[in-house]
Order: structure tokens, then sequence, then C-alpha cells
């Protein structure tokens, strides 16, 4: 409808008892286009598909599925003008990173509007504007004319809109989202939106928020500061260390980013709501534009809806030809409303051209998800022949169910299959519920026996013909090992994605799902429940667990269709094969091997820690004047700034001072003695709450061990992370830290070898950015920090001074880092200009390092992205922003992610090698960690001499043959009882 035709429509005043309808149009559109294969019109090849999805949409939600259970009387399609609004004036980048529209989309949006018009209905956009401003400004007006509002849309964006008389919903879920569902997705409510998005940022639209902060972390914070300005002004209060830094660090781009998710509710409108009052469909119109489409289907249902003889009705000869929309028209991939959506295994289809395959693959995994298809197996005819037509095909996905987060203590309570798209299975093992007569011993009756099932199961997922898909396989691999299975070979999606888009986004299926697939999976929280309400998986009914499970299967085959062909078409398959698959049972086998500690170590060192703290309160409270709460941040701010009258404070919102690690660092580094001895307290506090007391309740119940967990898609450098517990972050140049690494320890007749190398990242500088001195120096095995001081400083290697070595190993690892002036200063306790002339000389001294860092930045600034040694890419999209400390957040971690990146290969690419070289050569050590750059190996007694040079050979060998270094790499080697003294 244009401008000139609704101005001149008849309008009706919006009143109370009214209801509007604001459908998202855009929303609308993406997923009308991504829930179909691709579908052209059979006279002329014009791409279709998005046009069918949406009239299909907008029919069933004007006629035939109005799940709010009332008839709007206002209702419009509102749509985005342009990608360039007001938005673009407060952050140049937002939206930036958003791909162009697929090409066979391009054409569809002037139909689509074409579309709404034959409707009847509102079209609605405005230039500088975006569709959610319009609905937002729409809502407002409407509620306060007393009518209720629904908002057709899924989108997270804008459910800050909801409040009483406002309410969303999904018609692709059949969903109605209010209050309640807003407070269980953002955990605060709908008021409280646009606070926790700020903070989380969106990497969709590019707003970027704080980094290091997600959904859950912020709502966190919200409810316990109330709003973004007061947490803000309060940031000093947190805990944490990183989220303190990350916040303070932030603070403006978190303020740029509450702007930019800010909807705007005073939008000047062009179009008066009162003009948006429902109009009846003019069968004959709306006839005319779907013949014209070629929409047989559609025009049969609304013909027979209006009364409307449709033979006797003529195509519209105004809508466009692909040819006058400017498009070169494809050849048909479907016939539009007469083709069905592909079902069968693509895999299947050798004959075609690549990037016919590729195609296919796409059309296939978009296919509209049905989860009523999905089969509940519980015979073992139909398993058998389920692992059958697996075996036949030669691809299947699977995922387990259980009983716990933690596989080795997990239950298997099922098995899903997914052998095509759409085409998926559960098989339920282990439910149980209530209710008579259901139950054989404690088990709901009719499963198959978990032993019979995996008879059948394990040589489908041994087979090494039939290749096995899984999304973050290793939790899969080592439920299964537990029960006999080994499975290979396999794809992850995870992983795929990862080593595609690391620092891009989000690897979880559901966010993959909804970025590829236009598809929102069901959440396990959905069957589950949450907090003290939560049950266990194997508590779920049968049609709920089938629905959750087996579309988890299908969602992974069909990512695995969309994603797999890009690692080929972007050059990222080497990568891929080498850093990232071989992993899975690499670290599947250290967390199942688990590491020994020692308990009594652990509760002397809790008890020492507790007496430690206990007379650093007591030194505390001394040189305070007066008792007080030592873990009171208020009383201690009182004492510190207002009866000592320390410099340097400052209040928060509250009133209260503040009294972070920043600002007690500071006063320490003054000379000022209580700040430090809190600093100690805090610090030997926490070491005791987080290891010394908490390590043994991770001990698993049967293996006695500590079994920690990596993740391998969770940093965008390739590093790995650990937790529960997290072992990588225990302090190694403590006392503190390495009394608790003592409590790691071999079994008896073991040993603990501990390989760690030598200055790596160093090593990699000199090599990376070709520094002639430096690599002479680690080619003749030289002292790296005393040549360092001697060319800055003209000082002899012989007879240097500790010092003077000191203050250039500062400079060289804080070189790596991007260290500043102020940051070297504070490291060094030397002044800040003084800092600064180091590092300038260094410079000098070394100007290969600035060539280096230049380039790095040139090349990300380029590219996105920057690649190690061996093929990975680090992303950092934001490293073109204009905003000053977005930029230089992301140029360091650039400069930083080349060096750390490829030292996270050559470890991965040693530890790939590690095992197969021990059982080669008859060894029985089992690696059983890694630590950034050290690997724990547990080796018996007598092998000791013969496992330590082959694991560091291997190491120092890992770059071989993909790269040839001309910096040695060194490692040093060591066993001992215990993990500190080995280290």
């Amino acid at each position: 409808m244009s401008d000139a035709t609704l101005n001149a429509a008849p309008s009706r005043p919006v009143r109370k008892g009214d209801h509007v309808f604001l459908i998202d149009g855009s929303s609308y559109i993406f997923r009308a286009y991504h829930a179909l294969p691709p579908l052209s019109r059979k006279s002329d090849g014009l791409p279709v598909g998005a046009v069918a999805g949406f009239c299909n949409m907008l029919w069933k939600l004007l006629r035939e599925a109005n799940e709010v259970g009332v008839k709007p009387t206002h209702l419009a399609v509102v749509l985005d003008h342009s990608a360039t609004t007001f938005r673009n004036t407060i952050y140049d980048l937002y939206k930036a990173q958003r791909p162009e529209p697929p090409e066979d989309l391009r054409p569809q949006f002037k139909l689509i509007r074409d579309a709404v018009h034959a409707f009847n209905v509102a079209c609605i956009e405005q230039e500088g504007f975006e569709a959610d401003d319009l609905i937002a400004t729409y809502s407002r007006q409407a509620v306060e004319a007393g009518a209720d509002v629904t908002i057709v849309a899924s989108d997270k964006d804008l459910m800050q809109l909801i409040r009483p008389g406002v309410i969303m919903l999904d018609t692709m879920k059949g969903k109605i989202i209010g209050r309640d569902e807003v407070i269980e997705k953002f955990g605060v409510p709908p008021e409280k939106v646009v606070d926790v998005q700020s903070l989380a940022g969106d990497s969709v639209d590019n707003v970027p928020g704080v980094p290091g902060i997600g959904v859950k972390t912020a709502a966190q914070l919200i409810e316990e500061y109330g709003d973004l300005e007061t947490l803000l002004a309060r940031a000093g209060e947190i805990k944490q260390p990183k989220r303190r830094e990350a916040l303070q660090t932030f603070a403006d781009q978190a303020r740029i980013s509450y702007r930019l998710v800010t909807l705007d509710q005073n939008v000047p409108l062009d179009t008066a709501i009162d003009a948006l009052c429902v109009r009846p469909t003019e069968g004959e119109r709306l006839i005319r534009f779907l013949k014209a489409m070629e929409f047989t289907t559609l025009t049969g249902r609304v013909a027979s809806a209006t009364g409307v003889e449709s033979a006797s009705v003529e195509p519209d000869p105004s809508i466009a030809s692909a040819r006058a929309l400017g498009e070169t028209a494809p050849a048909p991939a479907a016939m539009a409303d007469t083709a069905a959506p592909a079902t069968g295994a693509v895999a299947a289809l050798p004959e075609l051209h690549p990037s016919a395959l590729a195609a296919a693959r796409l059309g296939a995994a978009r296919a509209p998800v049905d989860r009523s298809t999905y089969e509940t197996v519980l015979s073992i005819d139909r398993l058998r022949d389920w692992a059958a037509r697996a075996t036949a095909a030669g691809i299947v996905a699977v995922d387990t169910e259980t009983t716990s987060l933690d596989p080795m203590q997990a239950d298997l309570v099922g098995v899903s299959l997914a052998l095509a798209p759409g085409e998926a299975c559960y098989i339920p093992l282990a439910h149980r519920g209530e209710g008579d007569g259901l139950f054989t011993e404690g088990l709901l009756a009719g499963q198959i026996p978990i032993r019979d099932a995996l008879a059948v199961l394990k040589p489908m997922l041994e087979d090494r013909g039939v290749l096995k898909i899984a999304q973050n396989l290793k939790y899969d691999w080592l439920v299964l090992a537990r029960y006999g299975i080994e499975i290979a070979p396999y794809d992850d999606t995870m992983l795929i994605s990862y080593v595609l888009d690391a620092g891009r986004g989000a690897h979880g299926m559901d966010p993959l799902s909804e970025k590829w697939l236009g598809h929102t999976p069901i959440t396990f929280d959905e069957v589950t429940g949450k907090g003290k309400a939560r049950i266990t998986f194997d508590r779920v009914p049968l049609d709920r667990a089938t629905a959750y499970a087996a579309e988890d299967a299908d969602v992974t085959l069909r990512l695995w269709h969309a994603l797999k062909p890009r690692l080929v078409a972007e050059g990222m398959a080497t990568a891929y094969e080498t850093l990232e698959r071989p992993m899975v049972p690499v670290l599947a086998q250290m967390e199942r091997a688990g590491i020994s500690i020692d308990r009594s170590i652990l509760s002397r060192l809790s008890g020492d820690f507790a007496q430690s703290a206990a007379a650093l309160e007591a030194e505390i409270q001394e040189l305070a004047g007066q008792p007080f709460n030592v873990g009171s941040p208020k009383q201690l701010g009182d004492i510190l700034f207002g009866v000592m009258g320390l410099p340097g404070g400052t209040k928060t919102a509250t009133g209260a001072w503040a009294t972070g690690a920043s600002i007690l660092e500071d006063l320490a580094e003054q000379g000022y003695e209580l700040p430090q001895k809190i600093l100690d307290w805090r610090q030997l506090t926490k070491l005791r709450s987080t290891y010394t007391d908490a390590l043994p309740s991770y001990l698993n119940p049967e293996t006695k061990r500590v079994h920690t967990s990596y993740a391998l898609a969770a940093t965008t450098t390739g590093r790995l992370s650990s937790s529960e517990p997290n072992l990588q972050n225990i302090p190694v140049r403590t006392e503190a830290g390495r009394q608790i690494r003592r409590a790691f320890v071999a079994e008896a007749g073991k040993k603990l070898v501990s390989a760690d190398y030598s200055q790596i990242e160093l090593r990699l500088l000199a090599e990376i950015a070709d520094i002639p001195a430096l690599r002479k120096a680690f080619r003749d095995g030289l002292d790296i920090h005393a040549l360092t001081a001697s060319e800055m400083f003209g000082v002899p290697v012989e007879g240097m001074p500790s010092e003077i070595r000191r203050r250039a190993k500062a400079i060289n690892f804080g070189i790596i880092y991007g260290i500043s002036a102020f940051g070297l200063a504070n490291q060094l306790s030397i002044g800040r200009e003084e800092a600064g002339a180091y590092i300038k000389r260094y410079f000098e001294r070394f100007p290969g390092i600035r060539d280096y860092m230049e380039e790095t930045k040139r090349i990300c600034r380029e590219h996105g992205y920057v690649t190690t040694l061996f093929g990975r890419r680090c992303h950092y999209p934001d490293i073109a922003a204009k905003n000053p400390s977005i930029r230089a957040f992301n140029e360091r971690a650039a400069i930083n992610a080349r060096l750390q990146g490829s030292a996270a290969d050559i470890i991965r690419r040693a530890m790939v090698r590690v095992a197969p070289a021990l059982q080669a050569s008859g060894l029985s050590g089992r690696m059983l960690l890694q630590v950034h750059d050290e690997l724990i190996f547990e080796v018996p007694e007598d092998e000791v001499a013969a496992t330590l040079p082959l694991v560091a050979g291997i190491m120092e060998r890992a770059p071989e043959p993909a790269a040839r270094l001309n910096v040695p790499l060194k490692v040093d080697a060591r066993a001992a009882d215990n993990w500190d003294e080995a280290h």
C-alpha cells in the first residue's frame, strides 16, 4: 500500500478495547527465506521462496491461526527502510559486519512489498529509522489510547517493549512472549533488558557491549546494582578483577551500546496509527497477485475463503519480471508451490558439481523443521533398521541424553540419530516416570534394554565407513566411552564453526541454528524446567524427550550441511583437520584419566591459609588502629579514606568509598602498607575458597581423581580453557600457588612429568617479526633477558645486576601483550616517563618489532582477522572502530593473537602426536593436563628416563612439517612426585 493509497484509505482512531497488531516484516522475510528450500517461478526462474513463505505466514496469521485469540482492529507490516539510521551517527560500525542479502533474496524485497499491498494491509517504513523504532512508537501510542498491542516477532530487541497491554507473538513457535518469558530469557524484566543488552552487546548488530560479559553475568550485575549507570559508578566494588577492569575500561563503550539498543518510542511518524485500521481482504486483488507469482496452492486457499472463482481472475500484469528487477534468472532449484523440500541424504549425490552439491545441502538444511515427523524408537527391529540405514548412507548425526553435565558421572538416558534433514529419531533407554504398571525394575516400560540397544549401535558408531556428525562431540565421546564405544570417524559442527568464525560469534547449537538455519530449537530448560523445579532428563516424558533430542540431531546434521562446504571454499579445511578435529579424543582421554590429589595436603593448607589470613587480619586491625570487618568494602573504605585520610578516594553512587583492587594496588604502589595487607588477605582467602577448600569436592566418587573439563571453542586464539575445576589459574609465581600444586600427586609407583615450552611466545616473536639479534640469541642458547638488557642499556651480560635483567624481562614479556608505559611503570615501580623511555629504547633497538606490530594491525584492519603460522584465523571485527578504547583493545589482541595463537597451535600439534608416539615406543605414560605452555603426564617410575626425551622431542618438533622455524623451540621436562616439584 503506497503512502498515497494509505492516506486516502479510511481510518479509525485507536481507542480503548482495540487490539493493534504490528508485524516485524523484516523478521518475517528472513525467517520465510531460511524456512524453505530455494524456490523459483516456473515461467522465468525468478526467485520467489521468501515471497511464498511470507505470503503463507501472513495468510495464516490473518485467517487460520490467531494464537492470541482476538481479531486485530489495526494491523501493519513494518519494514526497515534502509541500512543507515540515526544509530550509525552514534556508532559508525553499527551493523557494519552484516553481510549483503543473498543474491536470490534481493529481487524478492519489492515483491514482498507488493504482497503486503495485495493483502490490503498497511505497509510501513520510514527513512532514518529501523522497523523496531516504528513498532516501539506505535506500541506506545496504542497503549496510551487504551488499546492492547501484539507485536508479531521473535526479535529479542523488541522484548524491551513488553509491558501491561503489550505482548509478543512468535508465530513460528506458536508462543506468546510476556513478562515471564522475558525474565526467563534475559534474567531481568523487560524494563531492564536494555541495561543487560548494553553490557552483553550483540555480535549480530555489532553492538560492542563490554568484553567478557555475557547475558547471564549482565543480568546478575543489573539485578544487584539496579541499572547500568549505577553499576558503572560502582564498578570499583566488584570483586572479580577481570569483570571489574572490563567495566571500568569499557564504561563509555557500554554507554554507547545502551544508546544503540534503546528503541526510539517517539519517532515523528509519517503515517498515523489511525490509518492502520484493518480492511477486508479483497479476494480478487490478492488472487491476481498470487497467480502472477504462480502460487497455486495458496491461490486455491484464498479463492475458497473469499468465494472468488479463481479461474476467471487474470494474473496481475504489473508484477515485475526477473528482467525488470535487474536480475539474471537462475536455473530453477525447485518450482514454487509444486516441488517438495528435499529430505533425502544429500551426501549421496556424487554426480553433482561441488557448487551444486553445496547449494543442495544448504537448501535441504534450510527446509522447515517439523518435529511431528520424529520417531520414538521402542523396538529392537526399528533400531536395527535405523542403524542399517545409517550404515548404508555412510553418514549419521548422533547425540546423547544423560542425567548430568559431567560426562564422567552421567548415566546414559537415550540416543538420537538423524539420517537427513527432517529424518530423525530418539531411542529412549533409561527413562522413568510415575503411574501404576509402567515400570520394569524402576524404568519406564517399553524401552529397549540399554545393553541390547548399545549392541546394535556400537558397530555403526565405530564403523570407519560411517561418518558421525555431532555438536560438541567430546561430551558424547566421553559418555559412550564409559559404555565401551569409541566413536570414529567424526565431524564436530561446533569445531567447524569455531575454525571458520572464531571471534565472530558463539558456536553453540542454538545460536548456530538461529544464524544459519533461521530456526530456534527447543531449549533444555523448556523440557526439564529450571531451578528447584528442574528434573533430570530421565524424568522427561517420551514425547517431549523425542521432540527435543531428535531435533538436536536433526539440527546438527543441517548445520553440517550448511557449514562443512565453507571449510574448502574459505581455505580452512587444513586448519580444521590438523588443529581442531584431532583434539576431540586427545582431550577426552585426558579428562577421562584425571589426576590424583592429596587431600591431607589441601586440608593442611586450608588450615595454614586460615591461620595466615587470621594473622593478616590482626596486622590489618593494628595498622587501622581499630577493629573492623576486613571483608566489608564499606568499613574498609571508611578506614582508608575516612579515618586514615589516604589519597585517591572516590565514592560510588551509594555514597560508599570505592575499594576495588585497582584502587588498593595504586595505594600499595605509593608505599602504604595497609592496602597491600588487604590485597594479600584477599588473595589468600580466594585461594582457600577456590582451591584448598573446593578441590576435594571435585573428586570423582568412582575414580577418586579430579577430572577437569577442557573447552575447545572458548577463545579467539585457540587456547584451551579449563573448568570444573579450573586448573589453569593456579598461581605459579607465588609460594601459596606452588603449595597448592604440591597437592597434585602421582599414584604410587609413578611420577608426574612436566614438559614446559621455554619462552615460546618470545621465540615466536623473534621468528614472525624476523628480529636477527633475538633469533641468533635463541639459536645460541643465550639468556634472552640478559641479552635484551645488554642491547638496551649497554651493560655487559657477564656480571649483570639482577635488577637490570628483571627490567628487560618485564619489557620482553610486556611487549607481547601491548604493555603501556603506565603498566610497565606499575610493574617495575618506576616513573611513567622512565617506563616510556624504556619502551621507546626497546623499539629503537629492535625496530622489526614495531614493524611487525604495525603490519599486523594493517592486515587485521584489511581482512578483519590475523592468521597464525598454521592457518588459524583469529577474527577481530572491531579493529577499525572509531571508539579509541575499542580500537586499541582489538589492536593489542590482534598483535598478541598471532603469537599466542601460533603457540596454542604448536602445543595442540604436540598433544595429538604424543599418545601414538608413547604407544609406538611401548611406553604407558598418560597425558593428564594441559596448562598454557605445559603438559603434565603420569608415568611409571621405570619409564621416566625413556619418556622425558621422547616427549620433549615431539614438543620441540611439533611445528614440522607445516612450518620449519629458524628459531629453535626448547622444552624443559622434569619428573617428580608432585606437580610443583616437576615444574
